[in-house]
């Protein structure tokens, strides 16, 4: 390890903003996923295409938005077009490279939870629901998921299937007509993982600086496997850290204290 400080959220939102590409369009989720696209946006993509679900195409927000109706959004887009414009024409229309989604809840078989805890009838948590994830996870060319990780999130079976990954695994996305290729890759605070190519079950391929197999075994709801061939996440650099950490300090800023990266 170097001596750069660095937590472990920032190492998973630097780990997951890596994953864009430049120029790709992204259907961005409020919360972690858009603080690692804005973070890949300012540092190595610039020309991404940040799409939010309120409409705006081309953000470039200067701080991060609390919500997908923040001011700033449209403000600095490209262009905005309606809801409907952005399901129909961007997403329906397979327009949409990247999703990228949080998870209240996340399976073997990456199928996310963000609606209820415990019975639907008689939930123990009711969460903020599905808004338009089951879209996104079903219609974009490919998903990123990012979340924290604990026996609470990485759980043997979700409560509630709100957005599709490969259900019960193998080709079942397929064989339920399911056209986008589900979610590609799950960056957590401790790890990466990517579903194996037979059994779409999701399997550790990177991991973070620091962190045991122990560690992602204690904090999984089932036996996790680690792929043969798993390296060490590289860690951030001293310009993602800057760049994040004062992407950070401006949206605490300009919300007067909320948190508004997790």
């Amino acid at each position: 390890m170097s001596d750069l400080p660095y937590t472990s959220d920032e190492m998973m939102t630097v780990s997951a903003a890596r994953m864009l590409r430049d120029k790709q369009i992204c259907f961005v989720g409020i919360g972690l996923p858009s603080t690692a696209a804005n973070l890949a946006r300012l540092t190595h993509a610039p020309e991404v295409v940040l799409i939010y679900e309120s409409g705006p195409i081309g953000a470039k927000p200067p701080f991060l938005p609390l919500s997908i109706g923040d001011g700033n959004l449209a403000e600095t887009a490209d262009t905005v077009v309606s809801t409907p414009e952005i399901f129909r024409y961007w997403l329906q229309g397979g327009r949409v490279d990247v999703g990228f989604l949080g998870a209240a809840q996340l399976d073997r078989f990456a199928n996310i939870n963000t609606t209820v805890v415990g019975d639907y009838l008689k939930p123990k948590v009711r969460l903020p629901g599905a808004g338009g994830a089951p879209e996104i996870c079903a219609l974009a060319k490919e998903v990123l998921i990012v979340v924290k990780q604990t026996e609470r999130t990485f759980v043997e079976k979700v409560d509630f299937i709100t957005s599709a990954g490969f259900l019960s695994g193998g080709d079942a996305r397929q064989r339920a007509g399911i056209p986008g290729r589900g979610p590609t890759a799950v960056i957590t605070d401790l790890c990466i993982l990517q579903p194996e190519p037979e059994s779409n079950e999701l399997t550790v391929h990177s991991i973070h600086p620091g962190v045991t197999q122990a560690i992602i075994r204690k904090k999984s709801g089932w036996a996790i496997r680690f792929s043969d061939r798993c390296e060490e996440t590289a860690e951030p650099t001293l310009q993602e850290l800057e760049v994040l950490r004062d992407l950070q300090m401006r949206s605490a800023v300009a919300h007067g204290g909320a948190e508004c990266a997790a």
